[in-house]
This record gives structure tokens, sequence and C-alpha cells, in this order.
């Protein structure tokens, strides 16, 4: 039996929105970022899921109370499916963050999986955090359906873990705002089944998409 995965981005921030780097800092959903999560929500209300997760940062969780008040689940959070903290470069944009601390912000741009930004971590830590969660709720949930709202960085990890791009490979696909995502978990392995699907939001608003 598999456990069936939808997973969510958070909707839009005002740092989403001016470009700021955000890791384990915060800030609030725009207005935008607000209507994208009641988006997900409307379309969340006529899906049958067994239980809804998020990440324990702000951006996640006001994401997922949106979806909450429509399906009538509580809200669990988990600490390791919050983004990869970005250190010394939270908060900057990515010109800042390239005046700032030109050598630490090369080596992250390179996006090489090992590298650990200076009061931060590393993609590979963080992708290792989100796999040994996903696989405990695969496992707890098995034969059910759940939703998890997480992060574009580590959905990112995750698309490239589970088709076997190498990491430190460009990235030529992206990862919206309030995009829908499936995996079905089996015997412990992850397979894609459909990715970036922003359908719900060209339905809301065609601003949001």
């Amino acid at each position: 039996m598999k456990t069936e995965f939808i997973l969510l981005r958070h909707g839009e921030t005002e740092w989403n929105g001016l470009g700021r780097l955000q890791g384990h800092q915060d800030s609030a959903l725009s207005a935008k970022g607000l209507r994208q999560a009641d988006a997900l929500a409307a379309r969340l209300a006529s899906v049958s899921f067994h239980a809804l997760y998020c990440s324990d940062l702000g951006r996640a969780q006001e994401t997922a109370r949106r979806i909450a008040a429509r399906t009538g689940h509580s809200v669990l959070e988990d600490r390791r499916l919050r983004e990869r903290g970005l250190g010394l470069l939270e908060g900057l944009t990515r010109d800042e963050a390239s005046q700032r601390h030109p050598e630490v912000f090369a080596e992250y741009a390179a996006g090489g999986p090992d590298f650990v930004i200076p009061g931060g971590e590393s993609a590979s830590q963080r992708l290792r955090h989100m796999v040994e969660c996903l696989k405990e709720l695969g496992v707890r949930h098995v034969g059910a359906r759940i939703v998890v709202v997480t992060h574009g960085g580590v959905l990112s990890s995750l698309f490239r873990h589970c088709l076997g791009i190498p990491p430190g490979t460009p990235r030529t696909f992206s990862v919206l705002n309030a995009s829908w995502s499936q995996f079905d978990y089996h015997e412990g392995a992850f397979r894609l089944v459909t990715w970036g699907d922003v359908n719900h939001l060209r339905d809301a608003s065609h601003d949001d998409t």
C-alpha cells in the first residue's frame, strides 16, 4: 500500500515580493499570498485527506491555518519541514548578499549541496530532515492521503532527490508559491506524480499566476 502526499508551497510573503532570502526568518503573507492560500483551501475543500501537516515557520502555518478553516483538519507542525537555514544571508536580497558577503553568497549561488552557510545549514542537511519526516509520515499514514505545507527550497531538493538529478545541477524548473505537487511513497521510495500545479490560482485570479 502507498501513502499519497500532496505537498504545497506556502503563499507568497512580503519578502518573496521583495526578493529577500528568508530561510528560518519569516515575513507575513502578502495580500496576494493570502489569496493564494485561500485558493488552495478552496481546492482542498473538495478533496478527501487524512491529515494536515506544516512547517513550524509562520508563512507555512498561516497557509495551513487557512486550509484547516475550510477542511476542518487540525494543523500538525513539524520543524523538519521548515526551509533551509540561510544564516547570515537571511533578510538580504541577492544583490545585498553578494555585496556584503561575496564569498559566502558565491558558494551558496553555486548550489553545492554540502556547503554550510555560516549560522545556517547545507541543502543536504535540510533534505535529510525533510525526507526523514516524510518517510515517518508515510509509514504513519500508510494507505491514506495527507497534505503537507512546506517551502520552495525543500520542495526543490525533494524533486531532485526523487528524480535522481544531481544536487549541484543548475535549476531548470520552477517552484511557485502555493503550487501543488503530488508524490507517492511506497516501500521506502518516493515517486513523483504531479509537479507544480497552479490551476487553482488561475481559477481564483489571473493576477495570482
